[in-house]
């Protein structure tokens, strides 16, 4: 094993997965939802965005529904 390796003449390479991995969107939620997210996400030590994205993969690989009905 050398002692020392020159990192600078290495040609980094991009992920070619990346655009598969995350896809940006933008959403209008009410303060009060980004407000629990935010707190949730301050006592689980994590980004609010991660843990709106981890709810929301568990809602559509568990088929969860929203039982709504309007008023008339």
């Amino acid at each position: 094993m050398r002692q020392h390796y020159d990192f600078g003449t290495m040609k980094g390479k991009k992920n070619p997965y990346i655009k598969q991995l995350k896809q940006p969107v933008t959403m209008r939620l009410d303060k009060a939802t980004v407000g629990y997210f935010k707190s949730l996400a301050t006592e689980l030590g994590m980004p609010y965005q991660s843990l709106i994205n981890l709810y929301l993969r568990d809602c559509a690989l568990h088929h969860k529904k929203l039982a709504l009905k309007w008023a008339s």
